[in-house]
C-alpha cells in the first residue's frame, strides 16, 4: 500500500520519503495537566480561577508516580520527537508559596524526561487554582500584595525555566496566561491593563538568558465568571509583545469560533521570529475538547509547513477531558496533530502557490481537492511502522486501565 501511495504522489511532486524525514523531526510540546484534571501537585486540590473540567471517568492521577507513569504509558504510545509541558502547580515536595519555587522543586520532572528520552521541558506559571487568586485578579489587581506576589511568582518561573533549558540542552517556553477580567460590564479597562502592563515590564526586568528561555503572552476573548472583559486580550498582548521583543502563544479556542488561528499564523510570522500554538478543539467556544484530524487543524499544519515555519512556531497542545480515558485522550490528540502536519507535508505547496500567483484559480481548486483523496492514511500507517508504534492503541490502554488505572 505504501509503495503504491508513493508512486501515486510522485505524480503530484510529492517526495513521501522527504515527508516521513521532516515529520519524525517536528517535536510537539505535550500537557502533563490532562493526567490529573488539571489539579497539579502543590496542593491546590480544586481547578479555579475560570477554569474547569467536565467528566469523573476513574484511574485520575492522584500523585507523582501515578502521573509520571501515565506519561510514560502514553507517550510509548505516541510517534515523533516529545517535549513535556510543565504547569508550576506541578511542583514537586514544595513547602514555600508559589511565589518561592526554585529550580529544585522541579529535579524530579528533569530526571523523568531525561529518563524517557523528551526532546525538552515548557513551563508555565500558574495563576490560577490559588487563595491570591483575589477577586478573579492576579497581574493586573488593585491589591499591591496579590499583584506582587503574582509577579514575584513569574520571576521565580524564569529562573526555573532557564534551569530546564540548561539541564535539558534545549529552549524552554514559558507561557504567561491569566484568569483576570470581570463577568459583568467593568466601570474602568484601562487601570486593569495599565496595571497588567507594569507587572509584566517587572517580570521581564528579571535578568535571563534569551537563547534558552522564550516567554510568550496568551490572550483570551472570556472565560467562565470573566464573560465581559479580560484584561489580557488579543490587541493587548500582540502590542506588548512587538514593543518588548517576547513571543506571542496563539490558542486556538480562545478567539470568536469565526476566527482562525491558521489564518493568524502567517500574519505573525511577517513580524515575529518565533510564534507558539496551544492548539486545543473548541466546541462553541474554549471547551478544550481533544483535539481530533479535522480541517481547522489541517489548516494549521499546512500554514507551519507551507512558510517552512516548523523550526518557527512552536507548537504545544492544551486540552483536558475528564469524561473519557485520559491516555486515550493524550494519545488521540498527539497522534492527530501528528496527522495533520504530515498532511501538509504531503502537499505540493510551491505548486499550488504558483497557481495562486499566475490567479489560476480554477486549476488551484480543482487541485486542492485532488489531495483529499490521494492515499494519505497508507503513509501514515508506514509512518507509524518505522517509529515502530501499532496503529491500533486502544487496546494497550484498555489493557492500562484494567491493570492500572482501574485499582486507583
Amino acid at each position: 500500500m505504501y509503495e503504491l501511495a508513493k508512486k501515486e504522489y510522485a505524480t503530484y511532486g510529492i517526495d513521501t520519503e522527504t515527508a516521513l524525514e521532516k515529520l519524525k523531526e517536528i517535536p510537539v510540546s505535550i500537557h502533563c495537566w490532562q493526567g490529573d484534571d488539571v489539579i497539579g501537585l502543590d496542593g491546590g486540590g480544586a481547578l479555579s480561577g475560570g477554569i474547569q473540567t467536565t467528566g469523573n471517568y476513574p484511574g485520575r492521577a492522584r500523585n507523582f508516580e501515578e502521573l509520571k507513569a501515565d506519561i510514560k504509558k502514553a507517550f510509548s504510545l505516541m510517534p515523533g520527537k516529545k517535549r513535556l509541558n510543565l504547569h508550576a502547580s506541578y511542583a514537586m515536595g514544595a513547602t514555600v508559596d508559589r511565589d518561592k519555587y526554585e529550580p529544585k522543586h522541579f529535579k524530579a520532572w528533569v530526571d523523568f524526561a531525561k529518563e524517557i528520552g523528551l526532546q525538552g521541558i515548557d513551563f508555565n506559571p500558574t495563576m490560577f487554582s490559588h487563595k491570591n487568586v483575589k477577586d478573579g485578579l492576579t497581574l493586573s489587581s488593585p491589591d499591591e500584595s496579590i499583584r506582587k506576589f503574582w509577579v514575584e511568582h513569574c520571576k521565580a518561573c524564569l529562573k526555573i525555566a532557564e534551569y530546564f533549558a540548561t539541564e535539558m540542552n534545549s529552549h524552554c517556553l514559558v507561557n504567561i496566561w491569566i484568569p483576570d477580567g470581570y463577568k459583568d460590564v467593568p466601570a474602568d479597562r484601562l487601570a486593569p491593563r495599565l496595571r497588567l502592563k507594569k507587572s509584566l515590564d517587572e517580570i521581564l526586568s528579571v535578568k535571563y538568558d534569551k537563547k534558552k528561555v522564550i516567554v510568550a503572552v496568551e490572550s483570551k476573548v472570556f472565560g467562565i465568571g470573566v464573560e465581559s472583559y479580560t484584561v489580557g486580550s488579543n490587541e493587548f498582548y500582540q502590542n506588548y509583545a512587538a514593543k518588548n521583543d517576547i513571543c506571542c502563544l496563539l490558542d486556538n479556542g480562545h478567539y470568536h469560533p469565526l476566527e482562525y488561528v491558521s489564518d493568524k499564523i502567517p500574519a505573525l510570522l511577517t513580524f515575529y521570529d518565533k510564534v507558539a500554538l496551544h492548539v486545543t478543539r473548541g466546541v462553541r467556544w474554549d471547551s478544550d475538547h481533544v483535539v481530533l484530524f479535522e480541517d481547522e487543524l489541517k489548516e494549521i499544519a499546512k500554514e507551519i509547513v507551507r512558510n517552512d515555519a516548523t523550526g518557527k512556531v512552536l507548537i504545544g497542545l492544551d486540552y483536558f477531558d475528564a469524561s473519557i480515558n485520559r491516555l486515550s485522550a493524550w494519545v488521540t490528540g498527539q497522534r492527530a496533530m501528528q496527522k495533520a502536519l504530515l498532511y501538509a507535508l504531503l502537499t505540493n505547496h510551491a505548486k499550488l502557490k504558483e497557481l495562486q500567483d499566475k490567479a489560476d484559480f480554477t486549476t488551484l481548486m480543482v487541485k486542492q481537492e485532488e489531495y483529499k483523496t490521494l492515499p494519505f492514511g497508507a503513509v501514515w500507517k508506514e509512518y507509524l511502522k518505522r517509529e515502530n508504534i501499532s496503529e491500533d492503541y486502544l487496546t494497550e490502554i484498555k489493557k492500562y486501565e484494567s491493570e492500572v488505572l482501574s485499582n486507583r
